[in-house]
């Protein structure tokens, strides 16, 4: 590398927001920008005639990424406090000739910084949102929307501000995360904002990212050439990532992926391009990134949780849905969209009783969206002509509020009066059978993993099958 070279790359360095370190094979601190000495308490002269092992031993570094890089030859992310007792997320990478380690980069970024930059995205948005209000077109605007959702029940203020800010960031290609509760309508959000959009002719592929095993992560999502593996398909395989070319990617659950999993799927969305398993060749893909997660990711970054890169990446445009609890003039609406879904499925005319708007209006729904829908269809499924919520409450719900829950002795199979209805086949009572049991034990039980180990099955098959008869967890 020439002078000019070695110039340009040191002012990138010395100039740029993180703060990097580099490190030889044996501790000693060959070189640290200017911006740390302000976060690690130590001037760089200090810094650079210190060693790694000595800093994290005097509580500069806590602990020091560079030494869990030394040891494991692998890249590492990690949560660090630092002796002026700030906490910082730190990336570590080694450098290997010939096979050796020879030295290890690693940059660090204040979380305070990060915190900064997200009050001032959310003081933006806010500003965003006051303007539409004050936008002389809004009138216009909201009779468009209106006419658009047809398959959403928007009427609170707070989702209408919300299908306003996805109704124009549509037409772009920016990355969209999705942000809320379970159960408050992210995906039906997403499919929406796919339609508004210039790639609505091309297709829309939803992926639970909860539901691929870390495993087989990369043949799903990337495919795989006839022959890549044992137990390969003949013919090979097209991946979703390829399947969604010319659409929409909607990743659900994205906070759930495991972190090497989320490395393969930074550089994907980095490059924008994708090698199917066994194939030499890359091929370029085009799709617009939607994610959406019930998590905090900010979080999951200071636990070490979560690339901090692919954090970034995701988080262009976070559009956050309300629970329902704070919304809930859209609770007639849903109740009623929902009980013309049923009486269409099954060839009924049932109606909801006056007296049970009341119990209805006042339930929290911590399940949201999806827990009134799915006690909207037992209750249909128990009554005769006339629904009324009192009789047709579940149990641990009297009047639409929360009871004490009685134990379960020895996890004992949730009591299921089942009868052959009329007009049902045996593939719909066996339906019905499996939904009651799943909805009982989403109440009963916290996690798709204690589901999983009381129904005797895998987890990724509890999460499809709740998928499939659209169900979350409530407790």
């Amino acid at each position: 590398m020439n002078t000019i070279d070695s110039l340009i790359l040191r002012t990138i360095v010395d100039t740029a927001h993180d703060h990097f370190f580099v490190v030889d094979a044996d501790g000693k601190v060959r070189y640290v920008s200017p911006s740390a000495a302000a976060v690690y308490g130590l001037s760089c002269e200090e810094l650079r005639a210190s060693t790694v092992q000595r800093l994290e031993a005097d509580g500069v570094l806590n602990p020091s990424i560079s030494m869990e890089v030394m040891r494991t030859g692998l890249p590492a992310q990690l949560a660090q406090r630092t002796g002026t007792g700030r906490r910082v997320i730190a990336q570590a990478h080694p450098v290997f000739d010939d096979g050796k380690l020879v030295a290890v980069v690693s940059r660090s970024m204040d979380l305070t910084d990060l915190q900064l930059l997200q009050q001032e995205y959310a003081l933006l948005q806010k500003r965003f949102s006051d303007h539409l209000k004050r936008s002389q077109s809004l009138e216009s605007e909201e009779k468009t929307l209106e006419e658009e959702l047809d398959e959403l029940e928007v009427k609170s203020s707070l989702m209408r501000e919300v299908a306003l800010l996805l109704r124009r960031v549509a037409p772009t290609d920016a990355t969209v995360m999705m942000l809320g509760e379970s159960g408050v309508g992210k995906t039906a959000f997403a499919r929406q904002l796919h339609r508004w959009s210039s790639r609505r002719d091309g297709p829309f592929v939803d992926v639970n990212c909860a539901a691929i095993p870390e495993s087989l992560f990369e043949a799903e999502m990337f495919g795989y050439r006839s022959g890549a593996f044992s137990g390969a398909a003949p013919g090979g395989r097209v991946g979703l990532i390829e399947q969604a070319a010319g659409g929409t990617l909607f990743l659900d659950e994205i906070g759930e992926l495991p972190l090497g999993v989320q490395t393969k799927l930074l550089k994907a969305i980095q490059d924008g391009r994708i090698s199917r398993l066994g194939d030499n060749q890359s091929r370029r893909v085009d799709f617009r990134l939607v994610v959406a997660t019930n998590q905090d990711l900010s979080r999951r970054v200071e636990e070490g949780a979560f690339r901090l890169d692919l954090y970034y990446r995701i988080n262009v445009i976070p559009i956050t849905l309300p629970p329902l609890r704070e919304r809930r003039e859209d609770i007639p609406g849903l109740v009623e969209r929902q009980l013309q879904r049923l009486n269409r499925r099954y060839g009924k005319e049932k109606l909801l009783a006056r007296s049970s708007w009341q119990s209805l209006m006042s339930q929290d729904w911590p399940g949201n969206v999806r827990e009134l829908e799915n006690w909207l269809e037992r209750a249909w499924l128990a009554s005769d002509d006339v629904i009324d919520a009192k009789e047709s409450a579940s149990p641990g719900l009297v009047a639409g509020k929360p009871q004490d829950a009685k134990p379960v002795e020895d996890h004992a199979a949730p009591a299921m009066s089942s009868p052959l209805r009329e007009g049902d086949g045996l593939k719909d009572a066996l339906y019905h059978t499996e939904h009651g049991i799943l909805a009982e034990l989403c109440m009963t039980l916290s996690s798709t993993y204690a589901i999983a180990e009381r129904l005797g099955i895998s987890q990724p098959s509890v999460v499809r099958k709740l998928k499939q008869h659209g169900l979350s967890i409530t407790r």
